[in-house]
């Protein structure tokens, strides 16, 4: 038996502009790690990220099933859009002066969250069981721990992290109708988007540096990274993860959404924001050498972002994975590269990628963007 599908279309233009909103949160994590590129700025990224991709996966979810067609619902997006700014210009302080910031804004797109989700009437009583709770605990948990001491405030919104990890093992999510053709665009476009926004951190990295060889150099290179990387996530072929969502049974379609779209994209996403914020930095010293921490956000970054598409592709049973897993360990192995110069560890980036799409071809794997 097949799982009902939402009747949902194609990805509307405010859920577009709302993806903008929220991508800008994300890139403030790029420039929170940008400036502490150590195991404790990573830990910090990797705990926001979390937390922040959590309810964005909710509003995922949420339009999905029920579509801003109206101006209660559209007012309440433009809410959760103001809430989910409000949350990105605390990012960089989150774990100093503007946690009660990023709190408070968490909490309110949580409650519109929920005020949309009862503006679908009866329809939504069965999602609102299985995650209203979940919600409700977590939001109260990242609001106070905005406004407690640093100590308590790490444990505050690990238990909210905790919590969104074992709440589907608590409650089913089978009851979550889902349209395949609108959830798998909708994510896309969030990798468009973030994969975009590493573009924009070269342009950051280079400000104030004069336009030579060197600069163009570097300049094309991070490009070409970003675009491999695209090449990455949309080559799998994505009508053939909607067929994979549109086949599963009833049973299995929630679950297999949330693995292939909330983890699998949760991994994908830090890899792009450690890629960014490694580019940030290695764009301006092209060819002199790194620090141990930029060279590791740039193959480590990549890697992180190689097992995510792995773990994606292997849940939709969409092609081969073991390559991937091969790039991925080559990405780090590019460490020492970067500890000489800069240039010649994108560039090699660049050929680590290059070179697994080759053995994919050979393979018959099918690798090219649509």
């Amino acid at each position: 038996m097949t799982a009902p599908t939402a009747a949902r279309g194609r990805v509307s233009t405010l859920e577009l502009f709302f993806d903008l909103v929220f991508v800008f949160t994300v890139t403030q994590t790029t420039t929170l790690l940008a400036d502490d590129l150590t195991l404790r700025g990573f830990g910090r990224v990797v705990l926001l990220l979390a937390v922040i991709l959590w309810m964005y996966g909710g509003y995922a979810w949420l339009t999905n099933a029920v579509p801003p067609t109206n101006r209660v619902r559209r007012t309440l997006i433009l809410v959760g859009m103001g809430s989910f700014l409000a949350m990105a210009l605390a990012v960089p302080e989150a774990f100093g002066a503007t946690g009660w910031l990023f709190g408070v804004g968490y909490f309110v797109v949580n409650a519109v969250h929920s005020g949309l989700f009862l503006t679908a009437g009866r329809a939504s009583a069965p999602g609102m069981r299985v995650i209203g709770p979940v919600n409700l605990v977590s939001a109260t948990l990242v609001l106070v721990g905005g406004f407690a001491p640093l100590g308590w405030r790490y444990g505050l919104w690990i238990a909210a992290v905790v919590l969104f990890l074992v709440s589907p093992f608590l409650r089913s999510v089978s009851d979550f109708a889902i349209s395949p053709e609108h959830f798998v665009e909708r994510h896309g476009l969030i990798i468009i988007i973030a994969l975009g926004e590493s573009i924009v951190a070269i342009g950051v990295g280079l400000a104030g540096e004069p336009m030579d060889a060197r600069v163009i150099l570097i300049t094309v290179l991070g490009l070409s990274l970003a675009y491999l990387m695209y090449w990455v996530y949309f080559g799998a072929d994505q009508s053939r993860a909607e067929h994979a969502l549109s086949g599963a049974a009833l049973e299995d379609r929630a679950r297999m959404a949330l693995s292939a779209y909330a983890w699998a994209h949760y991994v994908l996403l830090l890899g792009i924001v450690v890629v960014a914020a490694g580019l940030k930095k290695a764009v301006g010293h092209a060819v002199e050498h790194l620090t141990v921490g930029q060279a590791l956000a740039l193959g480590g970054g990549l890697a992180i972002y190689l097992l995510g598409e792995a773990y994606f592709r292997r849940t939709l049973r969409l092609g081969a994975i073991r390559f991937r897993l091969l790039a991925a360990l080559v990405a780090l192995a590019t460490v020492p590269l970067g500890l000489s110069v800069a240039a010649v560890q994108i560039f090699a980036l660049n050929l680590v990628l290059t070179g697994m799409f080759l053995i994919e071809v050979l393979r018959g794997v099918e690798t090219m963007p649509e």
